[in-house]
């Protein structure tokens, strides 16, 4: 038996027990008088461990040639320690250790394995089965387990069944692109790595199982961010006999079961915003709702006073952060050099200070006078000691930008607390967006997607305007989960193929095979799928998605540690009937 206890379990009541513990070398304290402190730590926590050299003169001479990451068995008495560390379960004890072996030796490691590393992103990412040992990252993929483990509870008890679909699909290249695999028996052809399980969960309801989920690998070869992968995961779900009302109270049940479980809080029903709703007044349709300053439009308001800038603008819209009178000009003009960046491109910001003596000062002052002034702040719920930031511009590109700017200064006025979650659900989305430069629709969140019913006459007349029967699940601005209801009746669905500028001929040979499936008896049906890297996240109150995947990629797609991906043998290449052509 290497060991009969943890390295986090022992305290005050153990005293005076032998125990036998395992694991890996934290710290070495080397003090004078001839005494030596090791911190031996595993998944469970840390105990410390004494060296004396009046007590055993051999042991302690071992001691003193242990190094970091040192993996060891000792075995020894727990007694009170003189010293405690009440900020760890362990603090109170120390074990005086009568056995010592050295189950394997470790060089320096590259950083320390401590919550507050010496070692950088690329570094840690490298030798990531190391980083996994500091408490922090295990920390996240406990928490990672702990809300697998309870969804899968919470969905088991609601009679959901859990259903392994394939990861080695056929291609669709309409939306995000694939990851394609050679096939060696079939040369010329290609599997591809499933994006979401999503035709596979409607075959299954044609099936008749009625309530499905997997926690599933998907994979999308996409431009990567802090909350993006080239693999992720989702909890998938679907079920059938039901509409919209049903999903939503399931899984929104899902999620407040999660935050008692996990976090101990109590979560309000969600509320429910439309698509335009959130877009004309929060610029997004992921709001972060923990704070108000929602857009006010002041386009009517600042005309004809000779300002090209509003004059010619589309859109003239505001936010009002309130108590920020107190900017200096050298936090405003950061704020406009925040909105110029490239990645926002606004061409500049407008402000009005609401000064405490209820005067009214202005970037543009020479253009409007304080009645001006007055009504947009009126406009703007504005107070004494307010600040009214503006931009203007083509109506959605300034609405994002607005929306970038809104959540900047919401973060530097400490409105957006990791410890604080508003939830909602964000329905009624657009069934299609078109491409203006190709001239036609693409499906705003898939094929598959049913129009509202009280839309259905616009798909001939004014296919843009038609409402999706779609809900995304939004907290604190991160979309989690999404879904919608599907269309279980052929015709609707050549319909929607025809709008999108399928081909009969395409359409069958990309979906043929759900389209003869419904044939034989579609129930109604409708799910979604939560992200679960981004749950995780958001619970553990990470600024990355990366922090609580075990083995993740880095922003160019690659896993440093095992040098993925990499080039193969021609032998391979041959095999498979590819042809590597790239120039340099």
């Amino acid at each position: 038996m290497y060991r009969n206890h943890t390295c986090g379990e022992l305290t005050i009541a153990n005293v005076n027990q032998k125990v036998t513990l395992a694991g890996w070398v934290q710290k070495v304290r080397k003090l004078g008088g001839g005494m030596t402190f090791v911190d031996l730590r595993d998944r469970y926590g840390l105990t410390q461990l004494a060296f004396s050299k009046d007590v055993n003169s051999e042991l302690y001479e071992q001691s003193n040639k242990l190094g970091r990451e040192f993996v060891l068995q000792i075995g020894g008495t727990v007694q009170e320690r003189s010293s405690k560390n009440m900020n760890i379960p362990t603090g109170e004890i120390e074990i005086i250790v009568e056995s010592l072996r050295i189950l394997n030796a470790s060089e320096v490691p590259p950083f320390t394995i401590e919550d507050e590393t010496d070692g950088g992103d690329d570094l840690r990412m490298k030798y990531r089965y190391l980083d996994l040992r500091r408490n922090s990252v295990r920390k996240n993929l406990e928490l990672r387990h702990k809300i697998a483990f309870e969804t899968r509870r919470f969905l088991d008890e609601r009679h959901f069944l859990e259903v392994e679909t394939p990861v080695l699909i056929g291609s669709t290249p309409e939306g995000a692109r694939d990851f394609i695999v050679p096939s060696r028996m079939n040369p010329g052809e290609f599997y591809a790595l499933p994006q979401s399980p999503q035709l596979f969960k409607q075959l299954l309801m044609v099936s008749g199982f009625d309530r499905y989920f997997q926690i599933v690998k998907c994979f999308r070869d996409e431009d990567l961010r802090a909350d993006r992968q080239p693999e992720f995961t989702q909890i998938d779900c679907e079920m059938s006999f039901v509409e919209q009302e049903d999903v939503l109270e399931i899984f929104e049940g899902l999620v407040k079961h999660l935050f008692k479980k996990m976090k101990g809080i109590d979560v309000a029903d969600f509320p429910r915003m439309s698509y335009a709703h959130a877009m004309k007044y929060y610029g997004s349709d992921k709001p972060d709702t923990r704070f108000g300053m929602e857009f006010v439009e002041l386009k009517d308001l600042t005309v004809g006073r000779d300002f090209g800038v509003f004059d010619s603008a589309e859109y003239v819209g505001a936010i009002c952060a309130k108590g920020a009178a107190s900017y200096t000009r050298k936090q405003l003009d950061a704020l406009t050099n925040f909105v110029k960046r490239p990645q926002i491109g606004a061409s500049g910001l407008i402000y009005a200070r609401y000064e405490q003596d209820g005067t009214l000062k202005s970037s543009v002052d020479k253009f409007y006078n304080q009645e001006d002034f007055k009504k947009w702040a009126d406009r703007c719920q504005a107070e004494p000691g307010d600040l009214i930031l503006i931009i203007c511009g083509e109506t959605e590109k300034a609405q994002k930008q607005l929306c970038e700017l809104r959540l900047e200064v919401g973060e530097q006025l400490g409105l957006r607390d990791k410890n604080t979650f508003s939830c909602l659900w964000v329905v009624d989305f657009p069934l299609l967006e078109k491409d203006e430069e190709l001239g036609r629709y693409f499906a705003k969140h898939h094929p598959f997607t049913s129009p509202k019913e009280e839309d259905f006459g616009l798909l001939d007349t004014d296919p843009g305007a038609v409402r999706a029967n779609a809900y995304d699940m939004v907290i604190n601005g991160v979309e989690v989960g999404g879904g919608s209801v599907r269309i279980h009746n052929s015709q609707l669905q050549n319909k929607i193929f025809s709008v999108l500028g399928f081909t009969e001929e395409k359409a069958q040979a990309q979906f043929g095979f759900l389209m003869n499936a419904f044939k034989y008896g579609a129930p109604p049906h409708a799910g979604l799928a939560f992200g679960l890297d981004r749950l995780v996240s958001l619970f553990a109150g990470l600024d990355s998605i990366r922090d609580c995947i075990a083995f993740p990629k880095n922003n160019s797609g690659r896993d440093m540690m095992i040098d993925a991906p990499s080039k193969i043998d021609q032998e391979q290449l041959d095999e498979l009937h590819l042809k590597i052509d790239i120039k340099e």
